[in-house]
């Protein structure tokens, strides 16, 4: 597995819907919403040379970030583009985004968008978060800035409605006290140290859906 993945705090769910695709070398990929790229290093390195990834996103200055994280694959092109005019110059595999949906005015119309650039038979990915149901110290969070901090919550019925089929779908909550990868997880995204205090962070929420066969 690689590098990137293992050193997630959200490694496990990433890892499990990766490995239950059997994601390997050739395949075509788009990350939606690619941030700082690590996902997005993660596929380039389990597609190969012979696959090509997508790293999609609408803030310049996060594509640069992908491109630069992703400098060594040359099978990773990075595109300027809002996940809601999501196009693609050929249909993909996969398309995956995490921690996207909670941020765009409408999830539903992202998620159909994605559905919409994968091949029939091709899977989409979305992970995101119930974040009020963190907690720091027994107390829930809150993140104010996300339109959706609880989309999560709503995913699994936004799959059908997207012009997919329902596959699996699952949650998980990272958690820790003390110093760790939890708390400078936490540190990171809050800007707040929790100390020695216990932390579950938000329960990611991964749903996995098929584009159906072409008729």
């Amino acid at each position: 597995m690689p590098q990137v993945l293992r050193d997630d705090v959200y490694r496990r769910p990433l890892a499990t819907a990766l490995d239950r695709l059997g994601l390997g070398p050739g395949w075509r990929c788009v990350d939606v919403g690619a941030g700082g790229g690590d996902v997005t290093v993660a596929l380039a390195e389990m597609v190969g040379s012979g696959g090509r990834v997508y790293a999609v996103d609408s803030d310049p200055r996060a594509r640069d970030e992908a491109a630069q994280a992703a400098a060594a694959f040359s099978q990773v092109l990075a595109i300027t583009q809002a996940a809601e005019d999501l196009i693609l110059p050929e249909p993909v595999d996969l398309a995956f985004c995490r921690f996207l949906l909670m941020h765009v005015i409408d999830p539903a119309l992202v998620l159909a968008k994605m559905a919409g650039a994968v091949r029939p038979g091709g899977w989409v990915v979305a992970q995101e978060p119930i974040t009020s149901a963190g907690r720091i110290d027994g107390l829930a969070m809150s993140m104010p800035g996300a339109r959706h901090p609880d989309v999560g919550a709503l995913l699994p019925a936004l799959v059908v409605p997207a012009g997919l089929e329902m596959v699996d779908a699952w949650a998980e909550a990272p958690a820790g006290a003390g110093p760790g990868p939890v708390a400078d997880y936490l540190a990171s995204l809050t800007g707040v140290d929790p100390g020695d205090d216990p932390v579950v962070l938000p329960p990611l929420v991964t749903v996995i859906g098929r584009v159906p066969d072409a008729v």
